[in-house]
């Protein structure tokens, strides 16, 4: 009785192959190493210390002390929640809303489509240099608009009772079209039949959307959250283009805070304020997405 077995070179090609998937990774692990893995653990360590172009003094967590002490970078650090939150939450329900608007049978509706994608492309900072002249408490057409129709409109920029919530009004203007467009793609994959199905059983439209839209577009609403809070707590531009932290540090988010003791030539603290940066992104977005996840799976 004889065994056959493989010739050497399919031997090896069949190796190969099992291996040559692994391959694929390793350009991208590098890359991911050099861009992020190392700059990061670099931050951790200039964050422990007082540093300029020349050396770095070790100090160990008198940074991060200092960060927790001073007012102007406490406040930052609670605008950073308000805004992240409040950004996140006005996308979701606005970005539903047009959502089911633009998969409805309305007249113009890729027209409509196209306007409520339009700020997206637009640049951040010329968004906020437009609204910062649109906002004008006394020259801005916003005011000079409320003022035909007998109000009197508020210092949107300059009160620092309307400063923040201003800005984030602009920025959900401005990203509300990504989270529109999720959500078009989830509702057009949900299958008509459901629907139908309801409609014979006597569903109101809002049972329809209570127990079939909602449901069924989760895994959207998970990713329009995620995408949204990442980028409010991570949000710069649109508050530096239109109030710089002002009237005093009352828009001030961590971003801004970081920027300003650059500005100053505080390099340890502001390091230590990214290294908070990233760790507030992380402790926030990992238990978010867990939750949604699971939520997801369960429904």
């Amino acid at each position: 009785m004889t065994t056959t077995t493989a010739p050497p070179r399919r031997r090896v090609l069949k190796g190969m192959a099992r291996s040559y998937p692994t391959w694929f990774y390793i350009p991208s692990a590098v890359l991911y190493i050099i861009l992020f893995g190392v700059p990061t653990l670099a931050s951790f360590y200039y964050s422990l210390t007082r540093w300029d172009l020349r050396e770095a003094e070790f100090i160990g967590f008198a940074n991060y002390e200092q960060f927790f002490v001073e007012p102007m970078l406490i406040q930052g650090f609670v605008n950073t929640f308000i805004f992240g939150f409040v950004t996140s939450g006005l996308k979701v329900v606005f970005g539903l809303a047009l959502g089911l608007l633009l998969t409805s049978t309305i007249l113009g509706r890729g027209y409509l489509r196209s306007t409520i994608f339009f700020p997206v492309l637009v640049s951040t900072i010329g968004i906020g240099i437009t609204f910062k002249v649109l906002m004008d408490p006394f020259d801005g057409l916003i005011n000079q608009s409320l003022a035909l129709l007998g109000i009197d409109g508020p210092a949107w920029l300059t009160d620092p009772a309307w400063a923040l919530m201003s800005v984030a009004l602009v920025e959900v203007w401005r990203g509300v079209g990504i989270a529109t467009l999720i959500y078009i793609a989830g509702l057009v994959a949900i299958p008509t039949e459901y629907y139908e199905a309801a409609r014979v059983d006597g569903a109101s439209a809002w049972q329809r959307f209570r127990n079939i839209t909602l449901p069924l577009v989760q895994p959207a609403t998970a990713t329009v959250v995620l995408l949204s809070l990442i980028g409010g707590l991570r949000s710069f531009e649109l508050i530096w283009a239109m109030t710089k932290g002002g009237p005093g540090f009352t828009s001030d988010v961590i971003a801004s805070v970081i920027y300003k003791q650059y500005q100053a030539g505080f390099f340890g603290l502001s390091t230590a304020g990214n290294v908070v940066l990233f760790l507030v992104v992380t402790a926030i977005i990992i238990p978010v997405q867990y939750i949604l996840n699971k939520r997801q799976v369960e429904s």
